[in-house]
């Protein structure tokens, strides 16, 4: 692999975790910013990079095209439709599917709520993976060298004043998580918004996307979401069935 090509990749992989300033990238690669600037235009100009009005660099939209077509091509979205759909059908909330995509969370799949109060997302959007319920689901589910270094790239940004900003904190969060199934977000990523989420696996058990019940405070109390979380099971098990995994048994302690 050229070293230009190597670069680019690390870049990529870079602004996975996280928007990056043009020196921030430059000290990444050991690179001058004149080197790094060239790379980042080169990304630009075909759609895998962007910048904003902060001069902060981030992943391009023909990255998550290219994304959501190798998860199209997985069937994970046309598997898991029609189960998510009777979910949203069932209680009218919004109901999201989210992959993790060269270090970056994002919505894959959308149902709108039919209340007033809505969610402001969209697919192909981005979701802070520290602070949303899809985000702590799907970095449980890695293997625990990816998991910590997927911990080690977050920025760990406050958005809101229940958001988890410290790094052993979020990793306890998220073997809490791996080991009961399923996240909440109360109101960690907008201060309004409570949300619950499930792993959906593959036949070998690998978490490939997480479902998730979104919902506005006014709509739906926290504890009013929480009382949803068995419908989200059990259609996040049944799009999981689809993709070939099987559940395994119910644990029944013995008795002395």
């Amino acid at each position: 692999m050229s070293q230009t090509v190597d670069r680019a990749l690390r870049i990529l992989t870079d602004l996975g975790g996280g928007p990056k300033t043009l020196d921030q990238l430059a000290a990444l690669l050991d690179v001058h910013k004149s080197t790094a600037l060239r790379l980042l235009q080169t990304l630009e100009s075909q759609g895998f990079a962007r910048h904003d009005e902060q001069h902060r660099y981030r992943l391009g939209p023909r990255l998550f095209a290219l994304a959501h077509q190798a998860l199209d091509d997985l069937d994970i979205r046309r598997l898991a439709a029609p189960h998510l759909a009777a979910l949203n059908q069932k209680h009218g909330h919004t109901v999201h599917l989210a992959a993790y995509v060269e270090g970056t969370v994002v919505y894959i799949d959308k149902y709108d709520s039919r209340h007033p109060v809505r969610m402001n997302s969209r697919i192909g959007a981005l979701a802070p993976a520290h602070c949303t319920a899809v985000g702590k689901v799907l970095l449980a589910g890695l293997p625990e060298p990816r998991r910590k270094a997927a911990i080690s790239r977050l920025g760990f940004e406050r958005y809101t004043p229940n958001t988890i900003t410290d790094p052993g904190a979020f990793e306890a969060e998220l073997g809490k998580v791996a080991a009961q199934g399923h996240a909440q977000d109360r109101a960690e990523h907008e201060d309004y918004i409570n949300c619950v989420a499930a792993p959906i696996r593959d036949a070998a058990g690998t978490v490939l996307a997480a479902a998730s019940l979104s919902v506005p405070e006014p709509v739906l109390t926290y504890s009013g979401v929480l009382a949803l979380l068995p419908d989200l099971l059990a259609a996040a098990d049944a799009a999981s069935a689809e993709l070939g995994w099987t559940a395994p048994p119910p644990h029944h302690d013995q008795e002395n």
